[in-house]
């Protein structure tokens, strides 16, 4: 389903569909012998999301048939699996960071199916704020609460398209700009044209105080490489045919050449250091190893070129 401008989506289909995916990433490593991260409400989402190519990443045992089609697969699927566990984990300990150091306010922006809400140990008296497609954010909740389970801090939901006017819903459902306030922008940028990502930043500079903190994962120098792109479409064009082949609908396995805006972007690190913030940023692999993990060794374009920023506004 390629993009548009004012599209919206179920939870199983399109962008929605991406989230499935990183909550089977997410449950996949939680209930692995080794985990990072522990997010029990992962295996939840999917339950009540039904059958779809998104198991692939949770499956320990992919059919005998894509193995031989693609014999790199299983690999591929554990290097995506400990990416999102290490990505995770970065965003965990980057807001609660902030909360215990008395930021009481917390923004994540396109929160998808991510329940930091429900399942970090917050401090008393933070706030957070979800901002997603008003869709995503009902079949969250509802999801939730169905099975009895209750956010540890103070949840505000935000539904809004973040190419629309976010900042003014964000303000009109309490969030004072005055004070200080968390900022993370995690799995967003590449599915927004490289407009909307500096228009995203611009007005993260104007509600944030001083003291405030802001996290970002962001695409990396080869995104938009032709090189890439290409590897990349013929690669997800073999998956897409041999998901076809074992009785999925083609479109179940989402395309990210129709999903991603493949543009050339500002430097987030150099825009934010422009407008007075002390900035870090560490790329893929060295964020990985912070967390004892790694790219998957012997296969090209075995994780996400990506680069993890973090600042705080001084």
């Amino acid at each position: 389903m390629p993009r548009t401008d004012n599209d919206s989506w179920e939870i199983t289909e399109s962008v929605g569909a991406t989230a499935l995916g990183v909550a089977a990433a997410r449950m996949a490593d939680t209930e692995s012998d080794n985990p990072l991260i522990h997010d029990p409400f992962a295996r939840v989402f999917l339950e009540a999301a039904g059958e779809g190519m998104w198991n692939w990443f949770a499956s320990g045992d992919l059919p005998p048939e894509v193995i031989e089609a693609e014999p790199d697969v299983p690999l591929r699927m554990q290097g995506m699996r400990d990416y999102m566990a290490s990505r995770t984990m970065f965003f965990d300990q980057f807001v609660l960071d902030a909360a215990n150091a008395g930021v009481q306010q917390v923004v994540i922006l396109a929160a998808g199916l991510d329940a930091r809400s429900w399942r970090l140990p917050w401090p008393a008296g933070v706030t957070v704020y979800e901002l997603d497609q008003p869709k995503v954010l009902e079949f969250k909740s509802s999801t939730l609460q169905e099975r009895g389970a209750q956010p540890t801090a103070k949840l505000v939901n935000v539904p809004v398209d973040l190419r629309h006017d976010w900042p003014t819903a964000l303000r009109q459902a309490g969030f004072d700009p005055d004070a200080p306030s968390v900022f993370t922008a995690e799995g967003l940028l590449p599915f927004l044209p490289s407009a909307a990502q500096d228009l995203l930043f611009e007005r993260i500079q104007a509600l944030t105080a001083p003291g405030s903190r802001a996290a970002a994962e962001v695409p990396g120098p080869e995104f938009n490489n032709p090189d890439f792109r290409d590897r990349q479409r013929a690669q997800m064009q073999r998956y897409r045919e041999l998901a076809a082949r074992l009785g999925h609908g083609e479109h179940d396995f989402p395309d990210f050449e129709e999903l991603w805006y493949f543009e050339d972007r500002t430097d987030v690190g150099d825009w934010l250091r422009e407008h007075g913030w002390d900035v870090s940023v560490l790329t893929t692999v060295e964020m990985m190893a912070r967390y004892d993990r790694r790219p998957p060794e012997g296969i090209e374009d075995g994780s996400p070129d990506t680069l993890f920023v973090w600042a705080l506004r001084s």
